[in-house]
C-alpha cells in the first residue's frame, strides 16, 4: 500500500509454525505482506520438516516482525554446545535444519537478534509463551520493562545464556488459571493485553481468556506437533489481531 507504514497497517498474529511451511503458506494467502504487519510468536522450527525454510519466509516477508521462541533458544543451544543436540532433537529437532543454519552464519546472527517482547502502539505486548517469567529479567529502576527484557535476552544469547532463557519461555500458560498474575503482568508492562502462543488449546479461533485480557494463538497448527496431533482450522493460530 503506498504511502501506508508498518506502524498503520492491521496486525496479523501468527502462532508457532513448528516446521509446518506448505500449512502456512495456505494460511498466508488471505493475507498480503503489504497489507498487514505480521507478527510471529516463534516456535517456527521443529517437528516439521521446514523449520528453517519458515523462518527464512517469516524473515523475509514483508513488513513482519518475529518474535523469539523457546524452540529457537533450543536450536541455538545446540548449535553452540554439541552436547545439547540430543535435547534438541527430543523435542522435535529436525538435524537437516541444523546443518542448514551451520551454513548460514546471517541466518544464525539474525535469530539472535530477535526480539523476545514487542509492545504495539495500541497497548497489546505480544510475546512467545503465556507467562511472567520474562519479568525475572527486569531490574530495579528499569524505565522500560519491555525494552530491558530484550535488552537482557540479546546479552543472554550474546554470552552462552541458553539455559537460563529456555527456562524463562519454556512454561505453561499461567495466565488462563491465574488472573491475578495476568493483572500484574499488564501493570508492570504498562499494557492493557498479552497475545502469546506456546500452549496448544483447542479453540477454531484464537482463545481469548478473562474478558480478551490474554489471547492464546497457538491452535496446534503444525501437522507434525507429537503431542497435539490433529488438524485445527488455521485460524485458531493465524489471525487478525482483534480491535
Amino acid at each position: 500500500m503506498p504511502g501506508t507504514s508498518e506502524r498503520d497497517l492491521p496486525v496479523l498474529i501468527v502462532g508457532d509454525v513448528h516446521g509446518d511451511l506448505e500449512r502456512l503458506f495456505q494460511a498466508l494467502k488471505p493475507y498480503p505482506a503489504d497489507g498487514w504487519r505480521t507478527i510471529f510468536l516463534g516456535d517456527l522450527v521443529d517437528y516439521g520438516p521446514f523449520g528453517i525454510g519458515a523462518v527464512r519466509y517469516a524473515r523475509d516477508r514483508a513488513n513482519s516482525t518475529v518474535l523469539l521462541g523457546n524452540h529457537e533458544v533450543a536450536m541455538l543451544w545446540a548449535l553452540g554446545d554439541p552436547a545439547r543436540i540430543g535435547f534438541w532433537m527430543s523435542i522435535g529437532g529436525q538435524r537437516h535444519d541444523l546443518d542448514e543454519l551451520v551454513k548460514d552464519a546471517a541466518l544464525e546472527e539474525w535469530m539472535r537478534e530477535r526480539p523476545a517482547l514487542v509492545r504495539l502502539p495500541d497497548g497489546t505486548l505480544v510475546q512467545h509463551c503465556g507467562s511472567d517469567a520474562y519479568a525475572n529479567l527486569i531490574e530495579k529502576g528499569d524505565p522500560d520493562p519491555v525494552a530491558a527484557i530484550n535488552e537482557r535476552v540479546d546479552k543472554l544469547l550474546s554470552n552462552g545464556g541458553e539455559s537460563e532463557l529456555w527456562e524463562l519461555m519454556s512454561g505453561k500458560n499461567i495466565f488462563q488459571a491465574q488472573p491475578e498474575r495476568l493483572d500484574r503482568w499488564l501493570e508492570v508492562t504498562g499494557s492493557r493485553r498479552v497475545v502469546f502462543g506456546h500452549n496448544p488449546h483447542r479453540d477454531s479461533r484464537p482463545e481469548a481468556l478473562h474478558g480478551g485480557k490474554a489471547i492464546n494463538f497457538d491452535g496446534g497448527f503444525s501437522r507434525y506437533h507429537r503431542k497435539f496431533q490433529r488438524r485445527s482450522p488455521v485460524g485458531a493460530t493465524v489471525a487478525p489481531l482483534p480491535s
